[in-house]
């Protein structure tokens, strides 16, 4: 694809699964006079998506389920769509090593492919939204936020959590929940949120979102631009919230301004309308209002924005899973989660690209935000991991005797 696709291939094909490579082939530099001037080369990340051709850029916008607990399946997606990532579900999962063969099965797919490693997903909130069967568990945010030493509580399990699902190849989870669970008949949100508190609710989605990077996951807060003051569950019906401007400010603004100020990886959409935000009533997901004006424009979030799942009927009421992609893209969303029929949402995408109803400068933007945000978390450095040794990292003497001290405090608080 390119000479530092080449460079990656170069430094991953040759090593055994679970070796580290020394290069890292899309380093971000530093701005530098140089950098500025006309006959400057762009930096890396730029140079490897100048040199991706649109049907690459495309599949990079794609993160689809896969099949099965085996690599075949999964791995024959990744070559025909040129998958950015994949997300796990228990399905998949079965042991540490198998989940950890599973992961560097799909990297070496995707490594052979192009270069650029995958971007490998799980909902694994702990509590209630928990995917790995085998995974140390730790109680759900509303609990760990009402201990006597909540900070310490949710550092300790954002850690585990983090370095578990990295020893099984799982290199970004999506979590922690930024919502503020304004309404207790919330059926979506509830203990899944830190509280009803939005300045706590804020302080403790920093403090997860710097544990789970220090682990060197991805970290994706959820759900913007706020999903806690809702009666409806968007997994299937389309919810309003009718916060004003100023509501939103003051209620469900504090947690993603923490997310964006502790550098969240990632900001996850909701399928809500929030009129309040955007008149025209549009989805968030595909509202430009939203996830441009808003987000980017005005929260200042650099990172890659990631739709919730396609599959869900609030993304789908108003418009059919492919236009609701394509919609999705426009908006301002880099990357769709979960597309209804991956053939049909990658060829809808593809089309509109070029048709010219996405901009390649659209794409490019997209894409270079997933290659820049594959590179900072490690992924191009390091796709792979040792499976052999997953088992002695996943409930670990070290994990569970912090999973039964943090247990303890939620006891002891009542």
């Amino acid at each position: 694809m390119s000479a530092i696709a080449a460079g990656a291939m170069a430094a991953s094909a040759c090593q055994e699964p679970g070796a580290r490579s020394a290069t890292t082939p899309a380093q971000r530099t530093p701005s530098t006079p140089a950098a500025t001037s006309p006959a400057a080369s762009p930096p890396p990340d730029v140079a490897l998506v100048q040199k991706m051709s649109v049907a690459e850029k495309v599949g990079q916008l794609f993160m689809p389920t896969i099949p099965g607990s085996t690599p075949s399946a999964g791995a024959a997606l990744v070559k025909r769509y040129h998958l950015g990532g994949v997300i796990y579900f228990p399905v998949n999962l079965r042991t540490p090593r198998q989940t950890a063969e599973l992961s560097n099965g799909l990297q070496k797919a995707a490594m052979k492919n192009g270069g650029v490693p995958l971007a490998i997903s799980t909902d694994e909130e702990q509590g209630p939204v928990s995917r790995l069967p085998y995974i140390t568990r730790f109680p759900a945010n509303k609990e760990l936020a009402s201990t006597k030493h909540p900070d310490d509580d949710v550092r300790v399990a954002a850690q585990v959590t983090g370095e578990e699902l990295r020893a099984v190849g799982i290199n970004q989870d999506n979590a922690p929940d930024a919502d503020v669970n304004i309404n207790p008949h919330n059926p979506v949100i509830g203990v899944r949120s830190f509280g009803a508190d939005p300045q706590k609710v804020a302080h403790l989605v920093g403090v997860a979102i710097d544990a789970y990077r220090a682990t060197g996951v991805a970290v994706v807060a959820k759900h913007f631009p706020g999903h806690g003051d809702t009666a409806t569950d968007s997994h299937t019906g389309l919810p309003v919230i009718n916060h004003t401007k100023a509501q939103w400010e003051r209620i469900d603004a504090p947690p993603f301004k923490a997310a964006i100020a502790h550098h969240a990886d990632v900001i996850m959409t909701a399928h809500i309308v929030v009129p309040g935000l955007d008149k025209s009533r549009l989805p968030a997901t595909m509202s430009k209002t939203v996830l441009t004006g808003l987000l980017r424009d005005k929260l200042g979030f650099h990172g890659v924005i990631i739709t919730d799942s396609l599959q869900m009927t609030g993304a789908t009421t108003k418009f059919g899973p492919e236009e609701a992609g394509v919609r999705a893209v426009v908006a301002g969303a880099d990357m769709l989660l979960m597309p209804r029929n991956l053939d049909r949402a990658y060829n809808a995408v593809l089309t509109a690209v070029q048709s010219g109803r996405i901009s390649r400068a659209r794409l490019d933007d997209a894409v270079t935000r997933i290659i820049r945000m594959k590179n900072e978390r490690g992924m191009f450095r390091s796709p792979y991991v040792a499976a052999a040794k997953a088992s002695h990292v996943i409930g670990s003497k070290e994990h569970r005797e912090a999973a039964r001290k943090v247990a303890a405090d939620v006891r002891s608080s009542g």
